[in-house]
């Protein structure tokens, strides 16, 4: 996996340059990874629920990745993160090489069933929802031994006037 910190190439319709973050496949670079890409975001002045809606997205897909695609590895591997800014919202592009999704394809993300008793509640099974509800034109191929998952987030919107 090819991982440029400090890559940097001026997207043709937005004017805050598309950048790379790159962190290893572990708990505590989640939130490193986090940080990294709202402070890439600065110059675009994100309200509050525009941050969060990021952090929400970015932290289930990359909880995922270590949990999931990197489980069974003997060491934590790469995860780079592409950030492009658009006139129609956020574009974010996740590379790892962990282990595939099963049958090669993002789950639906379809809301867990809940009991009606607290202890009856599923500990999971909301990470895909929550991407689903959030983000648009999400997208998961396996390319080689990498994982890519792509998705939009509409903020930090340019007005088309």
């Amino acid at each position: 996996m090819r991982c440029n910190m400090g890559h940097n190439t001026a997207p043709k319709d937005a004017g805050l340059p598309a950048f790379d973050v790159c962190v290893r496949g572990n708990t505590f670079a989640v939130r490193e990874a986090l940080e990294k890409v709202l402070e890439g975001l600065g110059p675009l002045g994100l309200d509050i629920e525009e941050a969060g809606t990021i952090e929400i997205v970015l932290a289930e897909a990359l909880n995922n990745i270590v949990e999931h695609a990197y489980a069974c590895a003997s060491s934590d591997g790469p995860i780079r993160i592409n950030c492009e800014h658009r006139k129609n919202g956020l574009h974010l592009t996740i590379h790892d090489e962990g282990v595939a999704l099963p049958d090669e394809k993002a789950p639906l993300g379809a809301l867990a069933p809940i009991g009606d008793r607290i202890m009856d509640m599923p500990e999971g099974g909301f990470g895909w929802f929550l991407i689903n509800d959030l983000a648009r034109d999400i997208k998961y191929r396996r390319i080689g031994n990498e994982n890519e998952l792509s998705l939009r987030l509409a903020i930090g919107l340019t007005s088309s006037t």
